[in-house]
């Protein structure tokens, strides 16, 4: 999954890049609203992390563009404000979530997942295809009880086509939704990861629709 973190304060960016990298997300930073409202209009991602207080163009102004636009991005803001009047102004702007500074790196990464497991249709943490069972929260998969060990990468494909399950995912998608910005990989990296995939679960468990993507119909 990939997400968007809109944060001027560089250190607390790059912690919380490190700290969603290492729970597998594909993370991009924006250091102002301009780029981070340009962003989230440009490329599809599945939650953006936004701060407030943020030069050139404020939290709430970046809210309002990218709500008025009719995207539906699940937003989580980040204030160090904690009146009751500025939550409730968030969440009635369009806003998923909100958590105010300080704050435990462990919520904020739950209440990510939280809001794509929302997004997506299934609050549950877990999704269940036949024997397999996927925990999001955990990050594992489980045929008949039996764990089956995946990579992040995998994990990640497995998730998106679970969630999107009996449609049709496209390869750029894919790519688009698992690595960021500064990731430097082969046009054919989808179809490793997938290949990787079928030898673990099952040559059917994914299908290949030639010439539009990949797809779970359990």
């Amino acid at each position: 999954m990939r997400l968007l973190v809109i944060e001027d304060e560089r250190d607390l960016a790059e912690t919380l890049r490190r700290t969603l990298e290492e729970e597998a997300f594909a993370v991009d930073l924006a250091e102002d609203g301009e780029e981070g409202l340009f962003r989230i209009r440009e490329l599809p991602y599945d939650a953006v992390i936004l701060d407030l207080m943020l030069p050139r163009l404020d939290g709430w102004a970046v809210l309002a563009a990218a709500r008025a636009d009719g995207l539906r991005t699940p937003v989580l803001l980040l204030t160090a404000r904690d009146a009751i009047a500025d939550r409730v102004r968030g969440l009635n702007g369009g806003a998923d979530d909100y958590l105010t500074k300080p704050f435990a790196l462990a919520e904020l990464v739950a209440r990510v997942r939280a809001m794509i497991r929302r997004a997506y249709g299934n609050p549950a943490a877990t999704v269940q295809l036949g024997e397999l069972t996927i925990d999001t929260a955990a990050r594992q998969v489980r045929r008949a009880g039996a764990p089956i060990e995946l990579t992040a990468r995998e994990f990640a494909i497995l998730e998106l086509l679970a969630r999107a399950r009996g449609s049709v995912v496209a390869r750029a998608t894919i790519r688009e939704h698992i690595y960021n910005e500064d990731a430097d990989v082969l046009s054919n990296v989808v179809d490793v990861h997938v290949a990787a995939l079928r030898r673990k679960l099952g040559p059917g468990f994914i299908r290949t629709r030639r010439g539009e993507g990949y797809i779970i119909d359990a």
